[in-house]
């Protein structure tokens, strides 16, 4: 099947990142790590606005009255659109080289996020990985901090709940795993590789339809998104107009449009040239529709 794909925004994010339809004010969310902006995009209008963090920005979901849980560089925060970022938790507070990543609110409204060796310098400029020493975090409403992995991942990426697995990728191995999750503590165990060595880019963010199918971003060079089930049977691509797709979520009125963030980070000026819609918004027709999102606290 031929997915329609369209630019939407020409963002010209460094780094746009964790792709949120938010229904409460029928608007995408995303933020751009280096940027470090938050933005919105109304695909309705097409009014486009945006807010500067104090931080690097990782990850940004729906939290109650209102507002949104944000991952900055190393601190959980929680915010409101022109509000102040209220600190919430600190993952991390004896590993100082790690930097936050992926950042997903779970079904049980806890916020899971990932953490990973920093690979960006205080100036934006990129920073070679040497370690892999990322982990995956539950964070409930008060604060409380509980590690569900070993600290083994290089890049953590995507969170998409099916049944009762996680499934989680890590872009430095080019692999999509499915853990089992224990129901009272989150702690993960039983991981199968449910996918590795795709020949098309590596595995970031990722949505899921309401088949319970997964639609995952193929980053660096990979140009398209990978359609697969929970298994990770592959059924089909849907090819993009960038080439660093980043994160994607379903959103509009019927949840009926999967639109897709992308990235700019270290790509030449002569690419760029030649490559403009790098870091832009994407609209994908795939003739699905996904799940809303769920919120911080319920």
């Amino acid at each position: 099947m031929k997915h329609d794909a369209q630019i939407a925004l020409d963002a010209q994010n460094i780094v746009g990142e964790s792709l949120i339809w938010d229904h409460r004010r029928n608007t995408f969310f995303w933020v751009d790590i280096i940027g470090k902006h938050i933005h919105a995009f109304d695909p309705e209008n097409g009014a486009h606005d945006h807010w500067q963090t104090p931080d690097f920005v990782t990850s940004i979901g729906l939290a109650s009255e209102n507002g949104f849980v944000v991952g900055l560089c190393r601190d959980v925060v929680l915010w409101r659109p022109g509000g102040v970022f209220e600190p919430l938790a600190v993952p991390e507070p004896d590993l100082p080289e790690n930097r936050l990543n992926e950042g997903v609110v779970g079904p049980d409204g806890a916020f899971w996020v990932g953490t990973m060796q920093n690979n960006i310098f205080p100036n934006g400029e990129p920073k070679d990985i040497t370690e892999s020493t990322g982990a995956l975090y539950r964070i409930t409403t008060d604060g409380t901090v509980n590690r569900l992995s070993e600290p083994t991942f290089g890049i953590t990426n995507t969170l998409i709940w099916s049944g009762d697995r996680l499934i989680t990728a890590d872009t430095m191995e080019n692999a999509l795993y499915s853990f089992a999750v224990d129901p009272a503590t989150g702690r993960l165990s039983d991981r199968k590789t449910i996918l590795e060595g795709f020949a098309r880019g590596l595995p970031d963010g990722s949505a899921q339809d309401s088949d319970g199918m997964i639609w995952n971003c193929r980053v660096v060079g990979g140009s398209c998104l990978l359609h697969l089930s929970p298994a990770g049977a592959q059924l089909g691509l849907a090819e993009l107009p960038v080439s660093w797709p980043t994160s994607c979520a379903f959103g509009g009125t019927n949840l009926d449009q999967l639109f897709v963030t992308s990235a700019r980070f270290t790509m030449n000026a002569a690419h760029l040239r030649d490559n403009p819609n790098e870091g832009a918004l994407v609209s994908v027709q795939t003739g699905g529709r996904g799940t809303r999102s769920h919120v911080f606290g319920g």
